[in-house]
C-alpha cells in the first residue's frame, strides 16, 4: 500500500443521502454539497455517488469547482453558492450552473451571460455573511429575475448560524425571517424552489425541509454536531491508514520526536510511521491521538512532524512488525477512531480533519457494498 491513504468508501457515500432522503418531509429534495473537493473526498467521487444515493442537486462554492464537476460529466443542477467575481461569473455560466444573487449589480450582470441564467436569491437572515438582510430588496430582486428574459429564477435561500449548536433557539428566528419573506413569493411563483437545511438542520427540524435541503458533511457520514454519526444511522465514508515503517526498542529515559516532548517512563518499543502534516495530519496531534494497528489501540506520542509519527507500542511491542497497515481513522477490527475524535483533540470540528488532508495522501475509492476493489 502506499505510504498514506485515504479510502473513500463510495457505497457509504450513496447510503447516507439514502438514509438522509428517508427523514425528509413531504417532497423535499436532496443537494449534496461537494465543495472543498468534497470535505476532502474527492468532489467528482463524492457527487456521483451521492446522484446514485438519490440527490437530485449538487452544490458547491466556487465557479472552478463547478466546472470541474462538469468537465468530469456531471450533470443536473449544480448550484455555485459563493460570492463571485466577473470573471468567475462567466465560468459558472459557462458551466451552466445555477448562482446566487443578492445585489442588483451581480443580476444585472447575471442577465447578460447569454442563455437565460439560473439565480437563487439569498435573503440573510443572520448568518452575517453573504445575502441581503433587506426582505425588500430581496423580494424586489426575485421579482426583476422573474421578469427578465435573461434570467431564471429559481430559488429562494438563507444559511443558518447555529443550527447544530445543542439548546439553541436562534435557528427558529431565522426560519421564521425566511417564511415570512418567502411566502409570498412562493404563492406568486409556486416553482420557485425554498431551500435552508444545512446537514445541521436537516436531521434536527423537519419543519426546514421546505423543497430541498443541502446536506454536506452528513453524506460523507460525519456528524453536524460533532458527535458520534451511528446516532444518525450515517457511515464514515473516509478511512486514513499508513503503514509500519520502522520498530525499534526505547530506554527510560530516552525520547523520540522533535524537541523531546516523549520522553520513555519505562522501556517500551516505538513505532514510527510515516504521515505528517505534510500529509494534513495536524502538528496539534502532539500526544494527542490514537491508532489502530491489529484492532489493538495504540498512542501516538512525541511531536507530530511533516513526514512521521512514533506510537507507543508498550514493553512486549505489541506483536506489531514492519509492514503493518495503521489506522489513523476509521474502523480496525472491533474499534475506531472519528473525524470526531481527532477534532475534539485538536478543540476544532471534524470539517477541518477531512477538509484538512493534502493531496500527499493517496485517494482510493472502494465500495463496501460490493467489497469492490481500487478504482
Amino acid at each position: 500500500m502506499e505510504r498514506v491513504q485515504a479510502s473513500v468508501d463510495v457505497g457509504a457515500i450513496a447510503t447516507n443521502v439514502a438514509t438522509l432522503r428517508s427523514g425528509l418531509t413531504g417532497d423535499a429534495a436532496l443537494c449534496a454539497v461537494v465543495k472543498a473537493d468534497g470535505y476532502g473526498h474527492g468532489a467528482l467521487r463524492a457527487a456521483r455517488a451521492a446522484r446514485e444515493g438519490g440527490a437530485s442537486w449538487t452544490a458547491v462554492v466556487s465557479a472552478q469547482e463547478a466546472r470541474a464537476l462538469r468537465d468530469g460529466g456531471l450533470d443536473g443542477p449544480v448550484l455555485v453558492m459563493g460570492a463571485l467575481t466577473p470573471d468567475e461569473l462567466v465560468v459558472a455560466l459557462e458551466a451552466s450552473a445555477d448562482v446566487v444573487a443578492w445585489t442588483p449589480e451581480f443580476l444585472d450582470a447575471a442577465a447578460r451571460g447569454g442563455t437565460p441564467t439560473r439565480v437563487h436569491v439569498k435573503l440573510d437572515t443572520g448568518m452575517g455573511r453573504l445575502g441581503t438582510r433587506d426582505a425588500g430588496l430581496a423580494t424586489a430582486l426575485v421579482r426583476s429575475a422573474v421578469g427578465d428574459p435573461g434570467l431564471h429564477a429559481v430559488g429562494l435561500m438563507t444559511h443558518f448560524a447555529t443550527a447544530d449548536e445543542a439548546g439553541d433557539t436562534f435557528m427558529d428566528v431565522q426560519l421564521g425571517r425566511f417564511t415570512a419573506w418567502a411566502a409570498p413569493l412562493k404563492a406568486e411563483h409556486p416553482q420557485l424552489v425554498r431551500h435552508v437545511a444545512n446537514s445541521a438542520a436537516t436531521l434536527r427540524d423537519p419543519a426546514t425541509h421546505l423543497d430541498l435541503v443541502r446536506c454536506g458533511i452528513a453524506i460523507y457520514g460525519m456528524d453536524p454536531s460533532n458527535a458520534d454519526p451511528l446516532r444518525h444511522g450515517l457511515t464514515p465514508a473516509l478511512t486514513l491508514r499508513s503503514v509500519v515503517a520502522a520498530v525499534k526498542g526505547c530506554a527510560a529515559g530516552q525520547s523520540a520526536g522533535y524537541g523531546r516532548r516523549f520522553v520513555a517512563e519505562r522501556d517500551t518499543v516505538l513505532a514510527t510511521v510515516p504521515i505528517g502534516y505534510g500529509d494534513g495530519w495536524r502538528r496539534g496531534l502532539t500526544n494527542r491521538a490514537d491508532v489502530l494497528i491489529g484492532g489493538r489501540r495504540f498512542p501516538q506520542v512525541g511531536t507530530v512532524s511533516m513526514d512521521n509519527v512514533c506510537i507507543d507500542l508498550g514493553p512486549d511491542g505489541g506483536g506489531v512488525a514492519v509492514g503493518d497497515p495503521v489506522t489513523l481513522l476509521g474502523a480496525d477490527g472491533d474499534d475506531r477512531i472519528l473525524a470526531e475524535t481527532v477534532a475534539d483533540a485538536l478543540g476544532t470540528i471534524n470539517y477541518e480533519i477531512t477538509c484538512g488532508l493534502l493531496p500527499r495522501a493517496t485517494r482510493r475509492t472502494t465500495d463496501g457494498r460490493t467489497a469492490r476493489g481500487p478504482a
